[in-house]
Parts: structure tokens; sequence; C-alpha cells
């Protein structure tokens, strides 16, 4: 059982938003400000009740486009990183084009993808992977070039192979560092999906928060905005979860 004490520092967050929301709650009626230029929390809170279902109905086209991408990103980042760490050769060819190819924007990407391969679910994939993609190949190459060398020279004069030396050393070992770079890229998808959806598509919550925005219904681009917040967090929690599978550390 929890002592009470380590449970009350996990209550901060929670505290914080709750008065937060209040003092904007209080701030809009006080200053009486329209709902177009600044919502109040409990109008935000009505849309979402009203509308939840176009809400619901744009989510799952987001939430399609984000976890399929993140999932691709995974598997090409994850095989990109462990070939980049394996040869050196090929880390100087790859190992700089990685870098940068975290200078070309997204809202640059997605309007020409948009123009090559149209305003279908391709794009949206591709523009996902591109933003996930670095760090999880990153972070793999750090946490595979980061093992313990004392370990990994044990083993190799005990007569392992370098398939055993991974396997058994230098993936372990890797595992937080890999982890650590897909909670970064499941905090990335779901913004990198409404971004593509900005460029064109008929369903998605980029396409729900452009309407709204278009119309002035800022309580509802706020909705948006809060279900794009909480699909994230959700992808975040997932993740954290599943690398409490991993294999422990050597």
């Amino acid at each position: 059982m929890k002592k009470p004490q380590n449970i009350v520092p996990k209550l901060y967050p929670v505290g914080t938003v709750i008065v937060f929301l209040l003092i904007w709650e209080l701030a809009v009626r006080l200053f009486q400000i329209p709902d177009w230029l600044l919502p109040a929390p409990s109008s935000v809170l009505l849309v979402l009740m009203r509308n939840w279902k176009p809400l619901w109905y744009h989510s799952q086209r987001t939430m399609l486009e984000a976890v399929f991408g993140l999932l691709l990103a995974a598997i090409t980042g994850f095989a990109v990183g462990i070939a980049t760490s394996q040869w050196q050769p090929l880390k100087k060819v790859l190992y700089p084009l990685l870098v940068i190819s975290q200078t070309i924007p997204l809202i640059v990407l997605a309007p020409l993808l948009a123009i090559w391969l149209g305003f279908g679910l391709l794009p949206k994939l591709i523009v996902v992977i591109l933003s996930c993609f670095f760090p999880i190949a990153f972070n793999t190459v750090v946490g595979l070039d980061g093992a313990d060398k004392e370990m990994i020279k044990l083993v190799k004069s005990m007569g392992a192979s370098a398939a055993q030396t991974f396997r058994l050393v230098k993936l372990p070992q890797a595992w937080p560092t890999i982890f650590g770079g897909l909670k970064v890229s499941a905090s990335y998808c779901v913004m990198a999906a409404v971004v593509a959806e900005w460029m064109g598509c008929e369903r998605g919550l980029g396409i729900y928060l452009l309407s709204a925005l278009h119309a002035f219904k800022t309580p509802a681009v706020f909705a948006g905005i809060i279900i794009i917040a909480l699909v994230s967090l959700l992808l975040f929690a997932l993740v954290e979860a599943i690398s409490k599978l991993a294999p422990p550390t050597n």
C-alpha cells in the first residue's frame, strides 16, 4: 500500500490545472471576454459534450494516421538506428543526413506531399513518419553506442559472437534510451497528423480545427486542441506502459 506522502506530490499537477482553470473561468466572466476571443473553460466543456459525435468522427481518422505513422516510424527508425550503430561506414553516411532531415519544417513538406501524392491517407502517414523517425533512430544509435564497453569486452572474451553481444549486452542496455525516443515521437505523431490534414483532407481533427477557426468558433477550436492533447497523452502513456515490459538492463 502506497504511503499518503508518496501520492500527494503526484496530485500537484492536477491541482495546478484545476487552479489555472478556475482563474481562467473567473477572468473571462469578470472581464466579460467574448467567446470568439477567449472562451471560458465551461464553454469549451459544453462544446465537448454537444459536439462529441463530430469530434469522435474526426478523431478516428487522426488517430489512425498517428498510430500507423508512429508504428512505421518505430520499425524504420529502429532498423536504421541498428544499422547505423553496427556499421561505422554507414554511420558516417547516414548520421549527418539524419541530423539535416530535422532542419526541414513539416509545414513545408506537407503541401509538397499533397501535390505529389494527393489528399489521401499516404501523404499524412509520410508526414507522421518523418516527424517521428528521427527521435527513434537517433536514440537507438545513442543507446546502442552507449552500452557498457567493459561488458562487451567480457562477453567477447568468453567467445560471444557479434549477434550474441548485440542481443545480450547492447540491446538490453539500450532499451531505456530507445523508449525515450519512442515517447518523444508519441507526443509528436498526433501534431504531425493534424499539420498534414491542414494541407487538405475530408476528415480529421486538422480539418475540424480549420473549419471552426474560419467560422470564428473559438470554443470548438479549444475543444479540438483538448482532444489532440488527450490523444497525445494516451499514446505517451501507452508507450510508457510498453517500456515496462522490455527486458531489464543487465
